[in-house]
């Protein structure tokens, strides 16, 4: 599909999470199930989502744990008719953006070792591996990197963090 509506990132909303979930049902093995989104909204105060919108559309998603000091990125999933239009880049600025806002000093994350995509974007925001868990997938037993941010204050992540925000302004 191409892009043709102006993107809007914002918090996601107990009616976006059928829209979620359908993302999820068609970009992963092992969704999670709708109720755990509503679930997340609902009681997890240290739990933060977004969604991004194009028009009435939700087209992707995203979300943070803050734990301690780190900002663990949850989910990430933009809809298959919308990859490659810069909206996984939007979403993660913004996950960046908010996870300064709630006191995480870095970013962390899980990503299978075979979705390189993901990687190059994760690593054109500063994350970098940091580790691996083995068979950590239940569905088919793919191991997962851990890709870790340096402090979300370090001036060279801040420049990167910048640069994509005018990137992204136009």
């Amino acid at each position: 599909m191409a892009l043709t509506a102006r993107i809007v990132v914002g918090p996601m909303r107990f009616d976006d999470v059928a829209a979620v979930h359908e993302i999820e049902r068609l970009s992963f093995q092992t969704p999670w199930p709708a109720d755990a989104f509503e679930q997340e909204l609902r009681g997890n105060r240290l739990a933060r989502y977004l969604v991004a919108r194009a028009g009435d559309r939700v087209v992707g998603f995203a979300g943070v744990w803050l734990m301690v000091d780190e900002a663990h990125v949850t989910t990430f999933g933009v809809h298959p008719d919308w990859r490659r239009q810069g909206i996984g880049r939007q979403l993660l600025l913004k996950l960046a953006e908010l996870s300064v806002t709630i006191g995480a000093r870095r970013m962390t994350l899980e990503v299978r070792v075979s979705n390189q995509a993901a990687q190059a974007l994760y690593r054109q925001f500063g994350f970098e591996i940091a580790g691996r868990r083995h068979r950590y997938y239940t569905d088919d037993g793919e191991d997962a990197l851990i890709m870790t941010t340096p402090d979300l204050a370090d001036p060279a992540l801040r420049a990167l963090v910048d640069a994509e925000r005018r990137r992204l302004a136009g």
